[in-house]
């Protein structure tokens, strides 16, 4: 071989290796969002209806003079395939008492202020205790009842009776707004407003996907796989258990709102549970969207059950070496989904997550996959207190430690540990298969060791997630970050988590602590360097108060880069919607009839725009000023 030759074939390697073109450092990183599980405590509220979240029932007593919170007799009780109880009271063998359910939201937080109505089908009473005021019944199957301002505390809920024959059932919590709407539009617009910055979620808590369908994470009876009729449906009275949010739920919020997604299949779903899956989100999700499947989620975590069930049935009693013994289970979902979408695979990318810290074990198993099989490597990209002897400091510093000293301990973590950690992910084990990185969570993980016990130094845990210091922990690593990526393709980071309150004892995980937080009075650093990253250049678009009794306009996303939605509903009727350039001139018009979420697309205009203009029939208009973000 002549040496122009050997010179040629170097240097196309080197350009597959690094891309006909490098990006922008502005485009080097792509972020989406894992959203959070449901929880009757959560201030994620992604629904409307508020019995979404609701805890699952435990018992009451009928006349028990002590009348203990929970009677403990849940589990003895009857129930429909719907979770609702076949009536109310019902006798226990063995118990004095007759028994009722209940179910409660231990915390309003994240609720709207103002009137809530309940409705539910059947025939059967149902009482209200708690925060909530003015509780009024105000037909046979409907009930209502207002939430402080600011809302707060403590709602429980008590089937009073339910009859045998017609039984309670199909309850809904509602705030009056959403009363007549709940149905055509299920997901909660102050959730919405947040949500659709990013262009892709990650669904694995939605989908209960740890510890998926076990009481106990670590408790379960037989390596018995779950079949199809056994995943969670949509008339379950709540979707905050173990089964999550019902897969046609995610389906619905990709297609209306043209988001791209991530989806975790159980770990012990069968193969007709792994096959209908695929077929679902095949069937029904809009080709244009682009779905990631991963097999279950952080498969090596031994405090997760799927951990522990895979290491006991596909390592231990089949006499082969973990992790190599979960391989196969992996192996047998990504090739099920490949069947599925077979010709159309340009719409699935399969990832197989990676254990970031321990490089060992993520090649023995992403080495032991068949080659074709996956399309990613995904790891994590967080930063904390890996050093358990810096965390070590702090906890001796205790109440004296400041957000200095902890950000000094994360930046010291970050140059020892994570970003070593990232650089031999990607040159040890996606360089070497030929296959980009997806990072399916991230951002930081500033937590105590162990997990889940209360610092000495919790107050500074708690400051350093409102402070400046946090916003240029999040630039620093994001510009770490961007050395990782090569080629034409962004680095796809998916943030976790996108909404949670801050806990120094269980990590401060929300980018955002509650759905409307007023970033003025209450800073989100997080959140802030995030918007930064993802949208340098973009429109922020403001209202301009035209009209003083006209309803401010509501846009999303804000800030925008290619599309914004401009929220026309409980406007009067509109006319004409209009664009003006940076010169006066209008550079596009559009006539009714129009949706309530008109959709404007920005990438259009080949002309710097400067207003979006809203005509009404009375001839008043309402405006949006557009400036570029910084």
């Amino acid at each position: 071989m002549n040496l122009n030759r050997i010179f040629l074939l170097v240097l196309l390697a080197l350009l597959r290796t690094n891309g006909l073109a490098q990006l922008p450092d502005s485009c080097k990183l792509n972020f989406g969002t894992n959203l959070g599980g449901l929880a009757d405590w959560g201030t994620e509220l992604p629904f409307v209806d508020m019995m979404h979240n609701s805890r699952q029932w435990y018992t009451k007593d009928v006349d028990n003079p002590n009348y203990p919170w929970d009677s403990g007799a849940a589990d003895s009780l009857s129930y429909r395939s719907d979770g609702y109880p076949t009536h109310i009271p019902q006798q226990i063998a063995g118990r004095t008492y007759l028994q009722r359910v209940a179910t409660v939201w231990a915390i309003t937080d994240g609720w709207q202020s103002g009137e809530y109505v309940v409705l539910w089908d059947g025939t059967g009473a149902l009482e209200f205790w708690g925060s909530m005021s003015n509780v009024q019944q105000t037909s046979t199957n409907r009930m209502t009842f207002q939430l402080p301002n600011p809302a707060g505390g403590i709602i429980q809920l008590t089937i009073m009776a339910s009859a045998a024959g017609d039984p309670v059932h199909n309850i809904r919590v509602l705030k009056s707004d959403f009363e007549n709407s709940y149905q055509q539009e299920p997901f909660n617009p102050v959730w919405l407003d947040k949500l659709l910055v990013f262009k892709s979620v990650r669904f694995m808590d939605w989908g209960a996907t740890n510890n998926w369908g076990q009481t106990e994470p670590w408790t379960w009876n037989s390596p018995d796989l779950h079949g199809w009729d056994e995943r969670a449906g949509m008339d379950y009275y709540t979707w905050a258990n173990n089964k999550g949010i019902p897969y046609e739920m995610m389906i619905r919020l990709m297609n209306d709102f043209d988001l791209d997604g991530w989806v975790c299949v159980p770990h012990n779903a069968d193969n007709e549970f792994i096959h209908d899956m695929a077929q679902l989100f095949y069937d029904n999700l809009e080709p244009e969207r682009r779905l990631t499947v991963e097999y279950s989620n952080e498969i090596w975590n031994w405090m997760f059950g799927q951990t522990q069930w895979l290491n006991q049935y596909g390592c231990v009693n089949q006499g082969l070496s973990w992790p190599e013994g979960i391989v196969p289970y992996i192996q047998n979902c990504m090739d099920i989904w490949t069947d599925v979408f077979g010709a159309n695979s340009n719409r699935l990318k399969r990832a197989v997550g990676v254990q970031t810290a321990w490089l060992d074990v993520s090649q023995r198993i992403t080495f032991n996959m068949e080659v074709g099989s996956f399309d990613l490597v995904s790891p994590t990209y967080y930063f904390g207190l890996s050093n358990e002897t810096l965390e070590a400091e702090l906890d001796a510093l205790g109440s004296q430690a400041t957000v200095a000293d902890v950000a000094q301990r994360v930046r010291q973590s970050r140059e020892e540990a994570e970003k070593p950690w990232m650089q031999a992910i990607k040159s040890e084990l996606a360089d070497p298969l030929g296959l980009p990185m997806a990072f399916y969570e991230g951002g930081q993980h500033i937590t105590p060791n162990p997990f889940g016990e209360e610092p000495t130094y919790a107050q500074a845990l708690l400051d350093i997630q409102r402070d400046t210091t946090m916003y240029n922990l999040y630039n620093e690593w994001f510009t770490f970050m961007r050395t990782l990526q090569s080629g034409d393709s962004p680095l796809h980071c998916m943030n976790f988590s996108f909404i949670g309150q801050r806990s120094a004892r269980y990590g401060s995980w929300g980018i955002l602590e509650t759905m409307d937080q007023d970033t003025a009075l209450i800073p989100a650093p997080k959140y802030k360097a995030l918007m930064e990253n993802m949208f340098p250049g973009c429109f922020d678009m403001t209202f301009v108060d035209v009209h003083p009794a006209r309803p401010q306009l509501k846009v999303f996303p804000n800030p925008a880069c290619s599309y914004t939605n401009i929220d026309l509903s409980g406007l009067q009727p509109v006319i004409r919607i209009e664009v003006i350039d940076l010169k006066g001139k209008q550079a596009a018009e559009y006539r009714p009839p129009f949706p309530r979420l008109f959709r404007l697309d920005l990438s259009q205009f080949k002309e710097e725009i400067y207003l979006i203009n809203v005509l009404f029939t009375d001839g008043s208009q309402s405006s949006l000023k557009l400036m570029r973000a910084e």
